[in-house]
């Protein structure tokens, strides 16, 4: 069994209720995967299996977390999940968590679907059209340049732009920034243009 010394110094620096939540979580998962590596991913003990992620767990000032790559392919939608990370929602004891035999066979379930090759679920969130303030279009129009470079810009860019503008709280921040944003427009700049890669 691959065990990373990275995830046991993890352990040991957490509060006292999340160690044995997060023991027995890494427990149960070589227990179902003897072939399950561990490593660290955005500061958080990660499992992997064949080159890909398998689960997570995590421990903060009150709870612990734990959860699945492909979560809602394994465990399906559940309430928990709205209140942390992971599917099995805030973990303050194991006694919240299945049990042992379940837990297991559900890593073994994410384990198939990783043999399977199965991508994890992404919902696809779709922005509102971007409606763009007649005061904004109107001074872009008068530039035939902004006019050109904005209309040619991703809807993503554009809304940038719109963005900021929607956000000014006074009437003079916002002549100010529509002023600007032409003026960057005109010379084909977007909207974070200074922090663009050359």
């Amino acid at each position: 069994m691959h065990r990373d010394p990275r995830i046991d110094a993890y352990i040991d620096r957490q509060r006292d209720f999340a160690k044995p939540i997060l023991a027995h979580l890494r427990e149960a998962v070589h227990a179902a995967c003897p072939r399950v590596e561990e490593t660290m991913k955005w500061s958080m003990p990660h499992f992997m299996y064949d080159g890909e992620l398998l689960a997570g767990m995590a421990a903060f000032k009150q709870h612990a977390t734990f959860g699945f790559w492909r979560g809602s392919l394994v465990v399906g939608e559940t309430p928990a999940q709205k209140e942390a990370m992971g599917q099995f929602g805030r973990l303050t004891s194991v006694d919240d968590l299945p049990g042992r035999p379940v837990l297991e066979a559900l890593v073994r379930t994410a384990m198939k679907l990783t043999e399977q090759g199965v991508k994890p679920a992404r919902a696809r969130t779709q922005k509102p059209p971007l409606a763009i303030p007649g005061d904004l279009r109107s001074a872009i129009d008068a530039n035939p340049a902004a006019a050109a470079a904005f209309d040619g810009f991703p809807p993503s860019a554009r809304r940038d732009y719109v963005e900021w503008i929607a956000e000014a709280k006074r009437e003079e921040t916002r002549k100010k920034r529509i002023a600007q944003a032409v003026e960057w427009l005109a010379q084909g700049k977007r909207r974070h243009w200074k922090y663009e890669s050359c």
